[in-house]
């Protein structure tokens, strides 16, 4: 049984670790942390498990960041889970920036010891929106600070994504309620 779990991570490990196909996912240059903490809207994403998994179908989604005193950065995720009568689930985590990133890769840990790649891509010079994924291109979020998004902003978040490498077909959006 352990030999087996051993495996199993071992195979984890290394899917992990497998380089993305093409060039490599660049960044934006810096973010401004202090700018960047508050609430985003998330407009629309690539599914993946822990939002569409499980029978999970989340809408209404957000994400808000604040600055911690020990210079890391506490994450807040919610959304409302529509295949569970819009039942309210929060997922916490802690972030801290890589160094010699300017602050735009991030490593995001909802449970340690286990990390996530969180890479700014691209980002509205004044911080209305901002679109998210990592180095592998399995995850994207277009996020902005408003429920809904101008559809100018939208296609720009959108190129920045598909300049970057990322199969911009794969969004879907996020209903968000009118505010």
């Amino acid at each position: 049984m352990i030999r087996r779990a051993a495996l199993l991570l071992l195979v984890a490990l290394a899917a992990c670790a497998s380089p993305p196909a093409g060039p490599p996912v660049q960044t934006v240059a810096a973010v401004d942390l202090t700018r960047y903490a508050g609430t985003w809207y998330e407009i629309a994403r690539f599914p993946n498990s822990f939002q569409d998994g499980r029978g999970r179908n989340c809408v209404a989604t957000t994400a808000t960041y604040a600055l911690r005193p020990d210079g890391q950065v506490a994450v807040a995720n919610r959304c409302l889970d529509a295949n569970a009568g819009n039942r309210e689930t929060v997922a916490t985590a802690t972030a801290y920036a890589v160094e010699g990133s300017g602050n735009a890769r991030l490593r995001v840990s909802f449970f340690w010891p286990f990390y996530g790649d969180y890479w700014v891509i691209g980002l509205d010079p004044d911080y209305r929106w901002a679109a998210v994924g990592a180095p592998s291109r399995e995850f994207l979020w277009i996020l902005s600070r408003t429920p809904q998004m101008a559809a100018g902003d939208y296609a720009a978040a959108v190129a920045a994504a598909a300049a970057q490498g990322f199969d911009v077909a794969r969004l879907q959006p996020t209903p968000q309620p009118a505010r």
